[in-house]
């Protein structure tokens, strides 16, 4: 009877796991293996991109890719997992309860955006964090046209001044314009709790984004948080309210979780700690990739991050290591120590930085051609090619 290899999730984590463990029971002829992939859609959504509009495009199907190299695909969502029993429950396309068994586990579930208990986020506020709020969000922002015209129709209020808020506030303000018209007196305010404008990226950094800012014509609310959000905008901790009709969520990301049902330990981000080969500590025949697992990127004390640019090459080597396990060969130990950014800064252009210090390589133009590629070739999928997606499946290529 072959053995099984069960990989929850089909993000960068889980597609790569998948075509990384083909890959290595392909170099060694060994066919006595399944490969099972179970996720709510046989497709990569491409999260990176979805503070851009169009948002219901920024998904690339994977289904003929995993038939190209074999592995299976079961269309469900997974919501348990009986470690004891090997099992993983799960609900079905038809909404019925199954349960598939494996011999061996990889949880590439992914991370959410953690809804604040903060006053009206839930009820009122937008993100960019799964495609359907992306789509929700769009669907919103091309309601405001049909608004009699006000200061709060007009501003959209970002919260939160990390990757995602500058990335969706630079952005925001051509779709606003594209959506009320040129001549429309628009604001886009980024509440951030920092004291300087991009702070929390770097001083280096810092510099682009504040003379991105001020050509896209961002606001900075510095030194405050929302407290408070409902239909007409935000209070702030610093007493002062903002008049938005748009008021979009961007901080606090946190693992599946799924990670609570495997008996070990997690980071304050919910992550699992796992071994340099990816396997979870503690348990022999469970790994964890992607946004789910805390794993050391070097040794100099960085940890991955919740970004696709880590999760590609974390599928890959949690692929080969589960392979290699089966096969009983040596596995690959996960090293990424470089690490690179590439922020989008709307019309501006794009600010490229390398090292965990963001030193400044290319910006404006360069950058927004580097940006470019990265977001519409780099990070899609390989072409249902079984010999092309296997070679790029290697764990040993660099991601950046």
């Amino acid at each position: 009877m072959k053995q099984h290899i069960l990989v929850i999730g089909a993000g960068f984590g889980g597609m790569w796991t998948a075509l990384s463990a083909t890959r290595l029971f392909d170099l060694h002829a060994h066919n006595d293996v399944e490969v099972t992939v179970l996720a709510p859609q046989a497709e990569l959504r491409v999260r990176p991109r979805f503070y851009e509009p169009n948002a219901h495009q920024l998904a690339a199907p994977i289904g003929e890719l995993f038939d190209a190299v074999g592995v299976k695909f079961i269309k469900g969502a997974a919501d348990t997992i009986d470690v004891a029993q090997k099992r993983v429950g799960y609900t079905d396309a038809s909404g019925a309860k199954q349960v598939c068994s494996y011999d061996k586990l990889v949880l590439a579930t992914g991370s959410r955006l953690a809804i604040p208990a903060t006053a009206g986020v839930g009820e009122y506020a937008f993100d960019v964090d799964q495609i359907e709020e992306a789509v929700r969000l769009e669907n919103h922002l091309k309601s405001l046209a049909d608004l009699p015209e006000s200061k709060a129709r007009n501003t959209v209020v970002v919260a939160g001044g990390g990757f995602t808020g500058i990335e969706t506030a630079t952005e925001m303000t051509a779709r606003l314009h594209g959506i009320l018209g040129e001549r429309s007196d628009v604001e886009v305010i980024i509440v951030d709790r920092g004291d300087k404008i991009g702070g929390s990226m770097g001083a280096e950094i810092a510099k682009s984004i504040e003379e991105a800012s001020i050509e896209t014509g961002v606001k900075w609310h510095l030194k405050a948080s929302v407290v408070a959000v409902d239909a007409n905008g935000v209070d702030l901790s610093d007493g002062q309210r903002i008049d938005a009709k748009t008021v979009i969520w961007t901080t606090g990301v946190r693992a599946s979780s799924l990670t609570e049902q495997i008996p070990a330990e997690r980071d304050h981000l919910g992550r699992l700690h796992v071994d340099s080969h990816l396997k979870v500590i503690g348990q022999d025949d469970i790994y964890a990739t992607g946004d789910v697992a805390y794993a050391a990127s070097d040794d100099i004390g960085n940890y991955a991050l919740m970004t696709c640019q880590h999760a590609i090459s974390l599928g890959r080597h949690a692929g080969n290591n589960v392979a290699a396990h089966i096969l009983g060969v040596d596995p690959t130990p996960y090293r990424q120590p470089k690490y690179v950014t590439c922020l989008d800064l709307g019309s501006w252009g794009a600010v490229y930085t390398e090292g965990w210090d963001r030193q400044v390589k290319l910006v404006k133009q360069e950058g927004k051609n580097l940006k470019t590629q990265i977001n519409t070739v780099w990070i899609y999928p390989p072409a249902a090619n079984r010999e092309a997606a296997l070679a790029a499946a290697d764990p040993m290529i660099p991601v950046a």
